[in-house]
């Protein structure tokens, strides 16, 4: 199945990485986060990938153009033959990505309506966010997809808490006092989306609509939305403290998202 990405966002609450690059360009242990949302998926079987680019754009179509000189040492031949070699094999090389221009300012219903062209008719895909990592199963979310017989899935996750929580008894006394719990009891959608190829009618070529809004109200008001409980770990890079927490994970060897 097909992959397709968000990337087009500006990220206005991780401005101190985003005023220079587009958000899943942020590195976590010297990869984009987009890399390691890819290699997540990889891992799965899933290597097909059609990425939606808005602002900032170019700087991913570099970092994918240049791929073997980004990510492996390379030896450069300066005479009159010039020529450059590659030494590192990786394993990536079976990956097809399609970089797809969907609007500096698009909202994101648009932005997947835009990359219709390039998912074959009748085709499901993978849908999820350049910003958020986790430890889901994507095959067990499309099996739960297919048994649904829905039109979307989306990973309904635990957040990760922010905030100290409190067990407070009716004269006032604090009885528990918690400092920010590894998990909220809540779900929230957490991206790793499965779509059956109908979700694009329920997309329109407004630049301005959010896949979050309308198009979901529209696919719950026609029962044709279902959700694939993740009860692992979900995180997603909001804040410049979000990044700095992926990254001292990523350096201590305890990364839970890394399955490959």
């Amino acid at each position: 199945m097909k992959v397709v990405i968000l990337c087009g966002g500006k990220g206005t609450r991780l401005r101190e990485e985003t005023e220079y690059r587009p958000k899943p360009m942020v590195p976590i242990g010297g990869y984009p986060i987009l890399w390691h949302i890819m290699k997540i998926y990889a891992h799965y079987g899933h290597r097909e990938f059609v990425i939606c680019l808005g602002y900032k754009g170019d700087l991913i179509k570099e970092y994918f153009r240049n791929y073997l000189w980004n990510t492996g040492d390379v030896t450069l031949s300066l005479g009159r033959e010039q020529a450059v070699t590659y030494h590192d094999r990786h394993d990536e090389e079976d990956w097809n990505v399609t970089l797809a221009e969907t609007g500096e300012s698009s909202m994101t219903a648009f932005r997947v309506k835009q990359i219709q062209k390039y998912i074959p008719e009748g085709e499901p895909f993978l849908l999820t966010y350049g910003d958020g990592v986790s430890n889901i199963d994507i095959n067990a979310s499309i099996e739960n997809h297919k048994a649904s017989g829905k039109v979307c899935t989306v990973s309904a996750v635990h957040p990760a808490g922010r905030f100290g929580s409190m067990r407070i008894e009716p004269d006032g006394r604090i009885h528990q006092f918690q400092e920010k719990p590894q998990m909220e009891s809540a779900y929230v959608n957490g991206g790793f989306m499965v779509c059956n190829h109908q979700m694009f009618d329920y997309l329109t070529d407004d630049p301005g609509v959010m896949l979050e809004r309308a198009p979901i109200a529209k696919l719950v008001q026609d029962h044709q939305l279902n959700a694939y409980r993740h009860e692992g770990w979900w995180q997603p890079m909001d804040t410049y403290q979000e990044s700095q927490h992926l990254n001292d994970l990523w350096a201590r060897g305890e990364a839970p998202w890394r399955v490959w």
